[in-house]
């Protein structure tokens, strides 16, 4: 019998304990401090205490409230300062019913200051769309550089008789997307020059620069991008067919009409190199947001300067985690980077890794100077030429941006009236208006450069 009104007696006080729990008041926690944050600058939680009066709330009367729809885990400034006042004008913005139904990730970092100004969601993994370009070109200004050069060579094995070539062609490609007609009419000029008018052995092209995957890990089947080719010419598959056609018409006649595609050998003699720079590739990718540009960076951050052989994703996205460990000194297992454009629906970033992106190659002055002007500017050029115009943010904002089904992103760079520079990320996600979307971003840009 004792034992059963222990039992008893037990059993209340649980139901008890349980009921004042669901009455206590709820904490929200807020993502964990970014690294450049101290501990005791590390946002502290938010608490929100449960009233019978905010029970009974209707929910657009809820949207008004700070924190309804998204959390600000950045300590709230005085409303007298700049800080506070942005503060408050973006927790304004970040609550409205846009965000019932879809995700917010937003930080902005004031890089002038040294310290951030507003975050919401910042640690989430999310799509980053054409954002991940960023992650692309950052990279790949800081492994390889703006000078490095995107090479296709023209090489000859065998030697040349009475005109006749008694050996082989070879154009070595390396996935230049900037190979034009005109380089290629070079080539067969070069070989004309050389005192070649007829060719007894074959022509080739060795494509082993890349691994043989035509589009990128992730990409959707209906993608209108690709094929992924090593030789293109004007971003066309069409240069065996174009490389016969000016070999004809320099007045070169062929024993064999094929192109083959084999291995170069290294003792082939470089008869012509046609070169473009990482900062020729840029402001087609970044302003034009050109995924077949972004594409070619990605295999030569895979290649890492080498000359390479089958690269690909797998050895882009290792290159890349490990700047992002070593350089960002940030946990790369924590993103997936699948391929350099942001068409993968695989791609996991946060809006912290963006940032932490774009505070790198601001402080890296060799980085800074070739990105800033390869990015869309907000009412000029780019993507961005038709937004925020007649606005603060009009000329003010230096920022890529992102759009793939159900997800709109921007990223980049602000300007505000004293002259900080702010390093800002937006991911909106789970929207079924790009426009709205698109509507949040540059009302959070015109708060920014106030």
């Amino acid at each position: 019998m004792k034992n059963h009104v222990f039992l008893l007696a037990f059993l209340l006080f649980a139901l008890t304990s349980n009921a004042d729990d669901r009455r206590k008041r709820a904490v929200l926690l807020p993502d964990s401090a970014p690294p450049s944050l101290s501990i005791e600058e590390t946002p502290q939680p938010i608490v929100y205490e449960e009233t019978e009066d905010e029970t009974s709330l209707d929910a657009e009367e809820r949207a008004a409230q700070w924190g309804a729809y998204n959390l600000n885990s950045v300590p709230l400034a005085s409303e007298h300062t700049w800080k506070g006042t942005a503060q408050r004008q973006l927790d304004s913005l970040c609550n409205t019913p846009l965000f019932a139904t879809s995700q917010l990730g937003l930080y902005v970092f004031d890089i002038t200051a040294g310290e951030d100004l507003f975050a919401v969601n910042y640690r989430h993994r999310m799509r980053p769309a054409s954002c991940e370009k960023l992650v692309t070109a950052i990279s790949a200004l800081s492994l390889l550089g703006g000078g490095y050069q995107l090479l296709t060579d023209l090489r000859m094995a065998g030697e040349v008789r009475d005109g006749v070539l008694e050996g082989d062609v070879y154009v070595v490609g390396r996935m230049d997307p900037l190979l034009a007609q005109g380089d290629v009419y070079g080539m067969a000029r070069e070989l004309r020059e050389q005192g070649i008018d007829s060719i007894a052995g074959t022509v080739n092209m060795d494509v082993s620069f890349k691994d043989t995957d035509d589009y990128g890990w992730g990409w959707c089947w209906d993608d209108k991008w690709g094929p992924l080719r090593v030789l293109t010419i004007d971003g066309r598959d069409t240069f065996a067919q174009e490389f016969l056609s000016d070999l004809h018409s320099v007045g070169i006649r062929l024993a064999d009409e094929q192109v083959h595609t084999t291995l170069c050998p290294s003792s082939a003699r470089l008869l012509r190199q046609s070169q473009h720079s990482v900062d020729q590739i840029l402001p087609r990718m970044l302003k034009q947001s050109d995924n077949i540009f972004a594409e070619s960076l990605f295999c030569h951050i895979a290649a890492n300067g080498a000359s390479g052989r089958g690269v690909g994703h797998r050895q882009a996205a290792a290159r890349i985690k490990s700047f992002i460990s070593q350089r960002l000194e940030m946990d790369a297992s924590a993103y997936e980077i699948a391929d350099g454009s942001g068409l993968s629906l695989y791609n996991y970033v946060s809006p912290q890794l963006l940032v932490e992106f774009l505070v790198y190659a601001w402080q890296n002055e060799q980085i800074r100077l070739h990105l800033y002007g390869a990015l869309p500017v907000a009412a000029s050029d780019g993507t961005l030429a038709k937004r925020m115009k007649g606005t603060e943010a009009q000329h003010n904002v230096h920022a890529k941006t992102g759009t793939v089904e159900g997800v709109s992103s921007l990223a980049g760079y602000a300007t505000n009236a004293d002259g900080h520079i702010l390093a800002f990320s937006i991911i909106n996600q789970g929207i079924s208006s790009t426009r709205a979307a698109k509507d949040f971003q540059d009302r959070v840009c015109q708060v920014l450069c106030r």
